[in-house]
């Protein structure tokens, strides 16, 4: 064991350099990047109450389906200080603030801290929150924590984040172009900032995850078929209302996305082609026995997960949020 964490922690410090490098490209300068005051109403002018009202008179019209997957989306973008606190704890991350992982991880935080301000101020405006109720959603989320079956590995780490960030950026993109649908501009373009955010995020992890390709082949098809094998699970999983027990609420949450499309079983199904491509899975040379068998596990899966996605049938029972005002 002792080796493995050995090799982890100079796997990590090999890309660090490389991150270090790229990381302007990975994420944007603080003054330069968007702002949620940039797309919100403001309230040092004279039009804030009108445009407050317009703002309201948009959200209106959005489905109550839509809404509480803007809702769970938002509550999941507010729990970031149990993420910066799970990627602080990876192997190889030293913890001094000023080494090159915790200089990654404060500023990945900063950008994301963003979307959670935006929608929330925007669900706040909008008049058809209880945002009592989804606050108390949030607190529970953080409080409750959330174990992602990564442990402290950054090879397992650095997977999901991949993973996770192109299913937020499906996510974010749909609840935008749906949003445009039921007539919310406002609403539909704050989304569209946030996937362009994500598509980004999305890009550096995978990166991460095709150094370590490069340098340690063989673990990583054992970590990407590991994690593969656990499925991933959103950081949404432990959702749940008030008087309701740890991840009640999630399932409600995801029948919503899926009637609506903005994130299905099939969305799962592409991410994974999209990643087995990416980090050329099929080219990847030195493995022993464990990895090639590793490697062929994953190229069946989505075949294999697509039949499944495609017996599955679009979840009817509605169900009412605590979240959603009357």
């Amino acid at each position: 064991m002792r080796f493995f964490e050995e090799k982890r922690r100079e796997v990590m410090k090999h890309i660090e350099k490389y991150m270090l490098e790229k990381m302007h490209e990975f994420l944007k300068p603080i003054e330069q990047i968007w702002q949620p005051s940039d797309l919100l109403p403001d309230s040092t002018r004279d039009t804030f109450f009108s445009e407050i009202k317009e703002l309201q008179e948009s959200a209106r019209g959005l489905s109550y389906d839509l809404v509480a997957v803007l809702i769970g989306d938002t509550i999941t973008e507010e729990a970031l200080p149990t993420y910066e606190s799970w990627l602080s704890m990876v192997e190889g991350v030293d913890k001094d603030q000023h080494s090159g992982w915790m200089t990654w991880t404060r500023h990945w935080t900063a950008e994301e801290n963003r979307h959670g301000d935006l929608l929330n101020k925007y669900l706040y405006l909008s008049g058809r929150v209880n945002m009592r109720a989804m606050e108390v959603s949030t607190q529970y989320l953080i409080a409750d924590g959330f174990d992602i079956g990564t442990g402290t590995d950054p090879y397992r780490n650095f997977i999901y984040t991949s993973f996770q960030e192109m299913a937020t950026n499906v996510s974010h993109r749909r609840v935008a172009s749906q949003a445009k649908k039921d007539g919310d501009t406002l609403l539909s373009k704050m989304c569209g900032v946030i996937a362009s955010d994500e598509a980004r995020h999305a890009k550096a992890y995978k990166h991460f995850i095709s150094k370590i390709f490069e340098v340690d082949a063989n673990e990583a098809m054992l970590a990407f078929e590991d994690m593969m094998r656990k499925k991933i699970v959103m950081p949404a999983h432990f959702l749940r209302e008030v008087g309701l027990k740890v991840g009640q609420t999630f399932g409600h949450f995801t029948d919503a996305a899926q009637r609506l499309g903005i994130y299905t079983a099939v969305d799962y199904v592409d991410i994974l082609k999209e990643l087995i491509e990416d980090w050329q899975l099929e080219s990847r040379t030195e493995l022993n026995e464990a990895g090639e068998k590793a490697r062929d596990y994953i190229m069946a899966l989505p075949n294999r997960l697509l039949r499944v996605a495609e017996r599955m049938k679009n979840p009817m029972l509605e169900y009412k949020f605590s979240w959603i005002h009357g």
